[in-house]
């Protein structure tokens, strides 16, 4: 049997819809584009009626009545003036054309495929992590959907996370830190390596927010800091942990920027300051940015252990007792910061039992600083001297009552090398340069939030105070003003801040750089093991010819007579005995 053809209508009918529908959207579009002002007008009326609406909402009922006065004698006004209402509606038209314009194209409702591929590989890699045998119902299962776990995420513009929020299973031990270093290693490396990533764990709501840290400012010069006495900056970090902003000037700009703000004094809970590093990691930096903003209030004994002279523009500034590089020198200054904590002590203690404040000198703040003091431990021992590390037992224990503040900086190679004391009583830490997650914690006490990277620039490490949170630290450029490789900005920022060059022997308020560097000087012209005066062949008669002024701080003084013990002499170091006794016996053969 023959198939009859079917009907024309059926057999054209698809073509006809099609054409009919191509019809209808260009009719559409046609008036869309004649229609299109009114659109925008309509658009505009009814978001200005929605935001009058939501003002007339927020006002309190008390002034709602005063606004309708207000606003009924504005029409007033309108509708009196000549031309007013055709003002008034030609500017109605014009703010709604206005306020009803198309805004910029949003960005895509979802990810495009390559940033789909680099989501899914993320969700593959943590499934070994955030999944068990025993789950019923596994949130992470290999070929899962990625889009429950992924609830936020951004990218930059070369297609790596810079944002992501993700969910793990309530079992997770997300209190271990074992548990939480292998995640945040491996979403460090899935992620993109080279940048560092902020950790922010919600073990509440059992999430884990991950997000690009942007590079700390480098270019940060030494400045006049706003902070009260007994605060020091230590850096700059982000505004995450940090509240507290600082007014910058950088050239002819402004900027403000959260710094990391060490509180020194008697009631400071890390009244001293341990700094390591890597070579070439910026510790000196931070040492000489610590004298400089000390020097504003308190005096400042330097002792480098490297002996490379960092310090020398330091020497015979005003309110630097000492700059000491040598072995001799360091015991020296160590010596006499040892006593002059003691005396402070005492002066106090006296003062309390009487019921009367403290001297002035003894609230006066006094910083010892000292560069790889590690770098005398081994030449003491070959040669039976005492370390001078042993002499920081006592600043250290009782130097907050004594408003005397240690900062110690050293390799991060030599912390075994450095005494049970300087470890156990610096609690607040810094540490510069690259290092390992393993060194930051055994140092700061605590992982940081952050993955550390390999590069980074000079000054750029972490501090912790106390049981504080750990920062990220970026220390102002503060170098040496004599290195010629300095920039002329930053000599010059450095060289506005040191104090002018004075002659510190006239104060006698309290020791100035003769009591100390000159007594220092002449240790280090002497032996290591001076030969006592008795085996020298000098005339054993009586000498009445009295010494030089300058010898004894007691005047002049025959030779056989003692010298009068006074507050005077216990502040005074006790090198100064041996800085004297050239001096006798050249009298001696003299006479």
């Amino acid at each position: 049997m023959a198939r009859r053809p079917l009907p024309r209508i059926l057999s054209n009918g698809s073509a006809q819809l099609a054409r009919s529908r191509e019809l209808a959207r260009t009719a559409a579009d046609s008036a869309t584009d004649v229609l299109h002002p009114l659109i925008t007008i309509a658009r505009g009326l009814r978001r200005l009626a929605s935001a009058g609406r939501r003002r007339w909402v927020d006002t309190p009922k008390d002034r709602r009545g005063a606004l309708f006065f207000l606003v009924a004698a504005a029409v007033l006004v309108v509708a009196l003036a000549p031309y007013g209402p055709l003002l008034a509606v030609t500017t109605l038209m014009a703010v709604a054309a206005w306020r009803g314009r198309d805004r910029a194209p949003s960005a895509s409702d979802g990810p495009d495929e390559s940033q789909v591929r680099r989501l899914r590989s993320l969700y593959e890699a943590l499934v070994p992590y955030f999944s068990a045998a025993e789950d019923p119902d596994p949130l992470y299962r290999h070929g899962g959907d990625w889009e429950k776990v992924f609830p936020e995420y951004e990218f930059d513009g070369t297609g790596r996370i810079t944002y992501l929020v993700i969910g793990y299973p309530p079992y997770f031990t997300d209190g271990e830190p074992e548990s939480r270093a292998r995640i945040e290693h491996l979403l460090g490396a899935k992620s993109g390596r080279g940048r560092e990533y902020h950790f922010a764990w919600d073990e509440e709501g059992n999430q884990l927010t991950v997000h690009v840290l942007a590079p700390l400012p480098t270019d940060i010069a030494a400045q006049p800091f706003v902070t009260s006495p007994g605060e020091t900056v230590l850096g700059f970090t982000d505004p995450i942990r940090v509240r507290r902003t600082l007014p910058l000037t950088h050239g002819e700009q402004r900027r403000d920027v959260p710094p990391v703000v060490w509180r020194t004094g008697i009631r400071s809970t890390e009244p001293h300051l341990l700094a390591l590093g890597q070579p070439g990691s910026g510790i000196s930096t931070l040492l000489r940015s610590i004298a400089l903003q000390a020097l504003h209030h308190g005096d400042v004994v330097i002792v480098d252990g490297g002996g490379t002279g960092e310090y020398a523009c330091l020497t015979g500034r005003d309110g630097v007792l000492a700059v000491e590089c040598g072995p001799a020198g360091a015991l020296a200054v160590l010596e006499w910061a040892a006593h002059e904590t003691e005396r402070r002590l005492s002066a106090a203690n006296r003062a309390h039992q009487a019921g009367d404040p403290p001297p002035e000198d003894t609230r006066r703040p006094l910083w010892i600083l000292l560069d790889r003091p590690s770098a005398f431990t081994h030449p003491a021992a070959a040669e039976g001297r005492e370390d001078p590390q042993s002499l920081l037992h006592l600043p250290l224990r009782h130097g907050r009552p004594a408003h005397v503040t240690v900062v110690v900086g050293d390799q991060l190679d030599s912390l075994e090398i450095l005494t049970a004391p300087v470890r156990q009583h610096t609690r607040a830490r810094v540490v510069l340069g690259p290092a390992t997650t393993e060194q930051l914690t055994a140092v700061l006490g605590a992982p940081p939030h952050t993955t550390p990277v390999d590069q980074v620039p000079a000054g750029r490490g972490y501090a912790r105070l106390g049981t504080g949170p750990v920062h990220r630290l970026q220390v102002p450029a503060t170098p040496n003003p004599y290195d010629e490789a300095t920039s002329d900005a930053h000599r010059q920022a450095v060289l506005e801040l040191l104090p002018p060059r004075t002659a510190a022997a006239k104060d006698a308020g309290r020791p100035g750089p003769e009591a100390v560097p000159a007594g220092s000087v002449l240790l280090d012209a002497l032996p290591a093991d001076p030969v006592p005066l008795e085996k020298e062949p000098v005339q054993k008669e009586p000498v009445q010819k009295p010494l030089p002024e300058e010898a004894l701080p007691g005047g002049p003084v025959p030779v056989g007579a003692a010298p009068e013990e006074g507050p005077a002499a216990t502040a005074a170091p006790k090198d100064m005995a041996a800085a004297a006794a050239p001096k006798e016996a050249a009298v001696a053969e003299s006479s």
